[in-house]
């Protein structure tokens, strides 16, 4: 939109910058009766043209809600407004530089000095909502009217950054989550209770600052994958990216043990991961499921290696580690049945690209994988349209693992419009039971959540 021959600031990556509001909006096909909430989604939208390179996580936070109830939807969507943002607004321009390199421009005092753009994640916790940006503190937000409150540091007892992908004990409703920086301990580990109290923080040395976008857990271990996508502080002065790829450090995973603190540390060729499906305990070993690239390129336009479907096995008593392709297309975007989080899952979602000659940035399917059978189901939306991350949503607290509904945002980049569908699980390749059209088009974006009303 500004002219620019960067993909992340063009098509359904550039920006959307108009807040607003539209009620009973079309719908093509007919919303559950019973089905009564909200998806928040949450993704990147610059307000102002970058200062300097521009990488798509760099843009600033907009919230986009579908709103359901009695077989009709709403939609509102506002951006997060936060320090660094209402600085630029002041200012009438962009002022900070961005992942791919730039200083930013003389700050005003009182401004910070690192923008946090609270674009990456939305999740409810202890009756809040919370906007994520793993570089920075959490935003709370309005439920209703999405207007921002400002940073949450759990009373005063979280004084640094909080991942973006925290995960939810299903057994006792704990939040569970971690932060990294650049400096030792390089990662800590928190707990929160289901009443949003922070009972527990622990410091992990996990000898190198990379970036971590995820972590997972099982009923008595956190994982933490040590991929070396290296934290470069140093080149934000000299204009130069901020994460640097060097493969000779090899990636390390860390078992920590829940109740003990004991890390126990495994030993794997350099590869990332974005994100993670799902893991748990098995006969000694922890399995772990998750979207494997074999490099990532974070100095471009793009993400440089497609992600794929892996499986790891590490085995608690001897420290190997045996791993396996899963799936032979591309795969991201993973989410499954959360209140199977850490005790095992049949079922995965993810968003899928049938060709291989792809780096994970645009999609043409979804995917449904059985575990127990190894039965993979495809979701073809067919006419071009781009599927986004899809999140299930049980029928009733007590269903079964699969009956229930996978939610998804669909771009047209024909009619340059998009949608919600809303697909039945149990019938995957099926035509989508309701399509709800969204007012505008809603930039791609990177994660959201199903609130029940």
């Amino acid at each position: 939109m500004w002219n620019s021959d960067n993909p992340f600031l063009n098509g359904n990556y550039a920006p959307w910058r108009e807040e607003g509001d539209a009620r009973d909006l079309e719908v093509i096909g007919e919303i559950p009766l019973d089905l009564a909430g909200a998806l928040y989604r949450i993704g990147p939208n610059p307000h102002f043209k970058p200062a300097g390179p521009y990488h798509w996580f760099d843009g600033d936070g907009m919230v986009h809600a579908f709103i359901i109830g009695d077989g009709r939807a709403a939609y509102r969507n506002r951006y997060v407004m936060t320090d660094g943002l209402k600085a630029e607004m002041a200012a009438g321009k962009a002022l900070y530089g961005g992942l791919r390199g730039g200083m930013a421009a003389e700050l005003p005092p009182g401004v910070p000095q690192i923008k946090n753009q609270a674009n990456t994640n939305i999740v409810g916790h202890a009756n809040r909502m919370l906007a994520l940006m793993e570089g920075g503190l959490p935003h709370e937000l309005k439920p209703r009217t999405l207007e921002t409150i400002g940073l949450f540091d759990f009373a005063g007892k979280l004084n640094g950054p909080m991942t973006a992908h925290p995960k939810f004990d299903p057994v006792n409703g704990d939040l569970l989550f971690f932060g990294y920086a650049p400096v030792a301990p390089f990662v800590t580990w928190y707990r929160a209770d289901r009443t949003g109290n922070l009972v527990e923080t622990r410091p992990i040395d996990t000898g190198l600052p990379v970036m971590m976008h995820d972590f997972i857990v099982t009923d008595n271990y956190a994982i933490f994958f040590v991929c070396p996508s290296i934290f470069r502080l140093q080149n934000i002065f000299k204009g130069e990216p901020l994460f640097v790829w060097e493969p000779y450090h090899g990636t390390r995973i860390g078992a920590m043990h829940r109740a003990s603190g004991e890390v126990k540390w495994f030993s794997a060729e350099a590869f990332f991961v974005f994100h993670f499906l799902n893991a748990y305990e098995e006969n000694g070993s922890l399995v772990v499921d998750g979207c494997r690239r074999n490099a990532l390129d974070m100095t471009g336009n793009s993400f440089g290696d497609p992600p794929m479907l892996w499986r790891w096995r590490l085995d608690l008593r001897s420290g190997s580690i045996r791993d396996e392709q899963m799936e032979d297309i591309v795969v991201e975007f993973p989410r499954l049945d959360e209140r199977r989080a850490g005790l095992g899952n049949r079922y995965g979602y993810f968003v899928g690209a049938d060709s291989k000659d792809h780096d994970g940035t645009g999609f043409n399917c979804l995917l449904k994988r059985d575990y127990q059978s190894g039965r993979r189901e495809l979701h073809m939306p067919g006419g071009g349209l781009v599927p986004g991350e899809p999140v299930f949503v049980p029928r009733k607290p007590g269903s079964d693992e699969d009956d229930g509904w996978v939610m998804a945002v669909w771009y047209d980049p024909a009619a340059d419009s998009s949608e919600l569908a809303i697909i039945d699980a149990r019938n995957f390749a099926g035509a989508p039971i309701a399509r709800i059209k969204a007012p505008h088009r809603v930039p791609y974006g990177f994660h959201g959540n199903w609130v029940p009303d």
